[in-house]
């Protein structure tokens, strides 16, 4: 039988939080990978030139244009791909940008959640073939200190007991992670390296030996992700409304 070959396309927004297991799993199966780094100044491509986008994480908040002019730009560019059916994932600021773009609240969770804590399942993720790879409860990689509303209209797909909101899907084609299901050993030695200031005291965070003692939680997550992901096809979605600047 014949494999399908996607061409996915990537938004970085620094260079030390990359695609983790991400890249090895499409070039395994004969994806084709681009990358805009938005960082450095890369441009945005046409959306006709992919068929998946991937939004990484990033320390930033979502209206923080000031400081990084190009986050206007890709807040509307993440909205034409919701908006003309592509396959939209967005992890950690990817998941918060979604939702801003969706027309939902981003804001400061009641604390920091950082490194290895359980993720359950809502009741409504049986709605929402996006997530019936995924256990019923599992734990998954953290680094954030901000949440976001669920978008109206999208399903409720994922909790932890420090973040209510942790996942939700829009239509069939759109998810979004506030964890980290791409994270390898060497991605969460970048974070430590780049973002120690983040690991101040506090109930929900980890201290770096914890995090990286289990090699075996690396490769859960990443066999979940793949899990996931394998099944997916380039079919054009439905044409999400309720998509922010394109009403």
């Amino acid at each position: 039988m014949q494999r399908h070959t996607l061409r996915i396309h990537y938004l970085q927004h620094v260079p030390y939080e990359g695609t983790g297991c991400i890249e090895p799993w499409a070039m395994v199966r004969g994806h084709g990978l681009t990358a805009t780094r938005l960082f450095a100044g890369e441009f945005l491509p046409p959306v006709e030139q992919f068929d998946w986008l991937i939004i990484l994480g990033g320390p930033m908040n979502v209206d923080e244009d000031s400081r990084h002019p190009w986050l206007a730009r890709e807040k509307r560019f993440i909205g034409e791909a919701l908006h003309s059916g592509k396959t939209v994932v967005g992890i950690g600021l990817g998941a918060r940008l979604m939702a801003y773009v969706l027309g939902a609240r981003v804001m400061g969770n009641h604390c920091r959640e950082i490194g290895w804590h359980p993720v359950e399942k809502t009741a409504q993720a049986s709605e929402s073939p996006l997530a019936r790879h995924l256990p019923d409860r599992f734990a998954a990689f953290h680094w954030h200190g901000e949440t976001f509303e669920i978008p109206r209209g999208a399903v409720h797909l994922a909790r932890s007991r420090a973040c209510e909101n942790q996942a939700f899907a829009f239509g069939d084609r759109a998810v979004a992670l506030e964890f980290h299901l791409e994270f390898t050993r060497e991605s969460v030695e970048q974070l430590v390296e780049n973002r120690r200031e983040d690991l101040a005291e506090g109930p929900c965070i980890q201290g770096p030996e914890d995090m990286l003692a289990d090699l075996n939680f690396f490769r859960l997550i990443n066999g979940w992700m793949a899990t996931s992901w394998t099944g997916s096809r380039r079919a054009p979605g439905r044409k999400p409304s309720g998509v922010r600047g394109l009403q």
